[in-house]
């Protein structure tokens, strides 16, 4: 389960590039009832979307021509420089290098072999997201890449990350999970599956947001300019879940687990 109590190889952050800013705090305001709270003049628009005073992702304007509307997930690092190494040394891009953001942190903009985008984040004062694993908060990060065997070894080798299997249901094979080194099933914080599963996007990190109702929050997402691309579904054992985009195209899931009706 994703959790606040981050470890080297853990999802600790997220954040949302998106063109429209405003339209974004709209958008997922209504998705989600975030507020947006600006970090500051000099952080260049950058900011966090909150919920119940507790920052759950990060957001900031950047012109499409720079850079697709687009989450992204972070994973702890505890040497920035030394997974900036790793994930070249393994076949992986560092799109940006290591850079310090004032005395929060440290941040590398990455890509794997596949070309799936991440980030790391090495914490200073920011030690990442205030909530996790609940409705309106981050919940799980699912890799979609045509070779699962590849990109297990390459965050393995980057990250220390260790692997399960549970079985689909309906006997559609093992779905694959991974969790940091030595945390065990109980600390899996994602999954990998084969990038045919989702043709239309290629290799990339999709990000799960918890809700409490997974078909009232597709149609506020729809009534807010969003669109649909999976449409609620029921998984046997897990939960309710829906893929979609906001207004801007930058893409995202919804679930509804057991973890955010407790």
């Amino acid at each position: 389960m994703l959790t606040t109590r981050y470890v080297p190889g853990s999802p600790n952050w997220a954040d949302l590039a998106t063109p429209d800013i405003e339209g974004a705090k709209n958008f997922y305001g209504g998705v989600f009832g975030w507020n947006h709270v600006s970090a500051g003049p000099e952080f260049g628009g950058y900011g966090m979307f909150q919920l119940d005073g507790k920052t759950v992702a990060g957001a900031m304007q950047l012109p499409a021509e720079q850079a697709p509307p687009t989450w992204t997930v972070y994973f702890q690092t505890a040497d920035a420089n030394a997974t900036s190494t790793a994930v070249k040394d393994n076949g992986g891009t560092v799109v940006n290098e290591p850079m310090d953001v004032e005395d929060l942190g440290r941040m590398t903009l990455c890509a794997d072999p596949a070309g799936a985008g991440f980030a790391t984040w090495q914490p200073g004062k920011n030690t990442g997201l205030e909530a996790t694993d609940g409705p309106g908060s981050l919940c799980w990060a699912e890799l979609s890449t045509p070779d699962t065997k590849a990109a297990t070894g390459f965050y393995g080798s980057v990250f220390g990350w260790e692997t399960s299997t549970m079985p689909m249901p309906g006997g559609g094979g093992d779905y694959l999970m991974v969790h940091p080194a030595g945390k065990g099933p109980d600390g899996m914080f994602g999954g990998i599956v084969p990038t045919e599963s989702d043709p239309a996007t290629g290799p990339n990190w999709l990000l799960y947001f918890g809700t409490a109702d997974c078909d009232a929050a597709v149609a506020n997402a729809d009534r807010l300019g969003g669109t649909t691309v999976k449409e609620p579904t029921d998984i046997e054992g897990v939960g309710r879940f829906a893929v979609l985009t906001d207004p801007y195209g930058a893409r995202l899931a919804l679930m509804q687990g057991f973890s955010q009706d407790a």
